[in-house]
């Protein structure tokens, strides 16, 4: 089954406004008139709603960094999904590792998070993955089973079918280390696998499943090949405009 690819730029806490603006211009320039993949930026929050205005005309679409499960209320540092949506947002990040790790964000609370998303129609990327002491210990599997068991936990078929997955090992995160694109392979099988028997095939062959970690110009080619590879979740690369237009342009 065809999926339509998505590189995904998570920009994370860096930018001025101004300087967000100036990167969203130039990827929505290396953006037009690619039809067969989509491309996505996620600014940080007070640049929001300056990138989503910057790239309206283009076919680059905007997301938060994370995404409150409350409409509103006393949830101080949150933003919710109303909030994102009324910045120009169509998608949320959910989970991801440094989320996880240094707030200390659980399965749980992620799954609210997605929830909430899913509710207000956010598209949301969960992300997922192991450590290097995990998967040094033999225990990647065991720990993406249960990402993804509690991170769609309540999530019902039809809702599911607009997830997207981002598998990034917390072992290659910003360390420059990259799973190899065996590696990146296997785990996406078997991600693919886990959505098969928490749903069904059809679902399991529709859904994109994104790599993240340490994505680069010299490398996304050999990954985007893999047959369950369907597209990048880039940090660092995302944050220039030649290494991110490189990366959208993959073959």
């Amino acid at each position: 089954m065809q999926r339509k690819p998505l590189i995904a730029g998570n920009w994370k806490m860096h930018l001025t406004i101004q300087e967000a603006v100036t990167l969203a211009k130039e990827v929505a320039a290396s953006s037009q008139g690619l039809e067969d993949r989509e491309v996505m930026i996620a600014p940080a929050a007070t640049a929001l709603a300056a990138v989503a205005e910057a790239v309206h005309t283009s076919p680059v679409v905007v997301a938060g960094q994370n995404v409150a499960w409350k409409d509103q209320g006393a949830y101080t540092g949150e933003i919710s999904p109303l909030m994102l949506q009324d910045a120009g947002a169509k998608m949320a990040i959910i989970g991801h590792s440094e989320r996880r790790h240094i707030f200390g964000e659980d399965n749980n609370m992620i799954n609210q998070r997605l929830i909430g998303a899913l509710t207000h129609g956010i598209i949301p990327i969960l992300c997922i993955g192991e450590t290097l002491d995990e998967r040094e210990d033999g225990l990647t599997w065991e720990v993406l089973k249960e990402q993804v068991r509690e991170g769609l936990e309540g999530v019902s078929v039809e809702q599911a079918a607009d997830v997207v997955l981002a598998y990034e090992p917390v072992w290659a995160i910003g360390t420059g280390k990259t799973a190899s694109k065996e590696q990146a392979q296997e785990a996406h099988q078997f991600i693919r696998g886990l959505i098969e028997e928490l749903y069904q095939k059809k679902l399991a062959e529709q859904m994109r499943i994104l790599y993240g970690g340490s994505v680069k110009p010299d490398n996304v080619d050999d990954l985007m090949r893999m047959p369950d590879v369907d597209g990048a979740l880039v940090g660092g690369a995302a944050l220039q405009a030649d290494s991110f237009d490189r990366i959208i342009h993959f073959s």
